[in-house]
């Protein structure tokens, strides 16, 4: 996950840095730092950040040739 793709996921399901940070059970300057390209955080946390994410609907779209992305799962649907 790019600090991008984790503004853009957030964005998608409407929530604050805050409100992520608070799902992931990361420190907000850990989401902060992230988001804003400063530091990379622990693998531990960088996966709690994208599993709250997912768990909110977002899919990550792996770089295809057009660059990584995000999108909302269907409602109802996991994939």
């Amino acid at each position: 996950m790019t600090p991008a793709q984790c503004r853009a996921a957030r964005g998608l399901v409407d929530w604050s840095q805050a409100d992520l940070a608070s799902a992931a059970n990361v420190g907000l300057s850990t989401l902060r730092n992230f988001e804003a390209g400063r530091s990379v955080p622990m693998a531990n946390n960088l996966t709690a950040i994208r599993a709250a994410l997912e768990d909110a609907g977002v899919i990550f779209v792996a770089e295809n040739g057009e660059g990584p992305g995000v999108r909302l799962r269907k409602a109802g649907g996991r994939t």
